[in-house]
């Protein structure tokens, strides 16, 4: 049976003010194709659907219309991630039409989604879990009288001996296969700047051997698609998000997997899962120079990309910011970055009543770009301060 496993498509989301809902749409567009074309029986969406608790009615629409298209050719399972409201995308999971389950509710994480296999092969169980934070997970998930450590190890490792001990009660009287979806930073994976931060008591991740025993570990929450090592016969992934949402992403392959698991249960995942490269809609890029240089061949190979700008000139340039977008009609950052402002040190200087504003502003001048103050320039600078204390002197 084939699984496509995605996550963290962070409908509504922007890049540096770009609204990329068209380009999400696109990338949805050919998620559903891919469902039809590979035969999967199961979508499974691990997380941060939205990218916010409460998405604009765009990014609501586009949802809906893409969960119904999904649901032609396959079972769809999604969760919330920690951008989602678990209540918000849950609502109505009970009366959803056939084929599409939102598993949001935190009492339900032992209880899988069923996905009969047509071919008459064993039954898969998607084990679907929603971001499980510890303040408001740990009371819920306790086995005991006492509520469980507040951090992410308690209450995940709580959530799977729930689904080993379904697992258990299942298995004892025919095979089946698992998955664990789970919107969490798994111990090994490499994050990005884009994650939003979830750190609890200074921790912020989940040993992998938490999830040993089941065949595939569906996860979410890290943009950058990645393999992790789990213990035993376990295999698990992160997709990563479908497109770029910082510079820190620019050389991702973003994409979907696809999975085959047997069809008797015994081997698990059959082969290595699939990674399939999800349609890039701008490339995400850097480039770094003089200005001269950027606005010459350097600058060439990047005029169609969403790029970020770094003007090295020692001076900055004037009209450095419209020229640079001239050029760049796609530029989406851009910084006046010295090349000697590596080389120094941070400007620690202690400024009080007393000090001179003059040699305040020069030393400020100095370390923006890197060379002493000239003679001209400090006495623009006397000369405003001058006048900007006669103005308060007369008022």
């Amino acid at each position: 049976m084939r699984i496509l496993h995605t996550s963290d498509w962070h409908l509504g989301r922007t890049l540096h003010g770009v609204d990329l809902l068209e380009h999400q749409a696109a990338y949805l567009d050919h998620l559903v194709e891919v469902a039809r074309a590979e035969d999967v029986r199961a979508v499974v969406v691990s997380g941060d659907v939205y990218d916010r608790a409460i998405p604009p009615v765009e990014a609501v629409t586009l949802l809906s219309e893409t969960l119904a298209r999904l649901s032609q050719h396959a079972q769809v399972v999604v969760t919330p991630g920690n951008h989602d409201s678990a209540v918000r995308l849950g609502f109505g999971d009970r009366i959803l039409r056939d084929g599409i389950h939102v598993r949001a509710r935190v009492a339900d994480v032992g209880r899988p989604v069923e996905i009969p296999d047509p071919d008459g092969g064993a039954p898969v169980l998607v084990y679907a879990m929603p971001y499980l934070d510890p303040d408001a997970s740990r009371v819920a998930l306790q086995d005991g009288d006492e509520p469980l450590a507040r951090s992410h190890a308690a209450v995940m490792g709580a959530a799977m001996r729930r689904v080993r001990a379904d697992l258990a009660a299942r298995t004892a009287h025919a095979p089946v296969r698992s998955v664990v979806m789970a919107h969490a930073f798994v111990v090994g994976g490499e994050a990005s700047e884009s994650e939003r931060d979830i750190r609890v008591g200074g921790v912020d991740s989940v040993p992998a051997g938490v999830f040993e025993g089941v065949d595939y570990v569906a996860l979410g929450h890290l943009h950058g698609p990645q393999r992790v090592t789990f213990p035993g016969a376990t295999v698990g992934r992160y997709s990563g998000s479908p497109l770029a949402y910082s510079f820190s992403e620019m050389r991702h392959a973003k994409s979907s997997v696809l999975l085959e698991l047997s069809a008797d249960g015994s081997q698990g995942v059959t082969g290595e899962p699939e990674l399939l490269r999800a349609p890039v809609p701008r490339r995400l890029s850097e480039v770094s120079g003089t200005l001269d240089d950027l606005l010459g061949a350097a600058g060439e190979a990047h005029r169609d990309d969403w790029v970020r700008v770094l003007v090295t000139d020692t001076a900055r340039p004037r009209e450095m910011t419209a020229r640079v977008k001239e050029r760049f009609p796609h530029a989406l950052v851009v910084q006046h970055r010295p090349a000697a402002r590596e080389e120094r040190p941070s400007l620690t200087l202690a400024v009080t009543a007393a000090s001179d504003p003059v040699v305040v502003a020069g030393d400020f001048v100095a370390h923006v770009t890197g060379a002493t103050a000239t003679d001209a320039e400090v006495a623009v600078l006397r000369a405003a301060f001058e006048r900007a204390g006669a103005a308060e002197r007369s008022a």
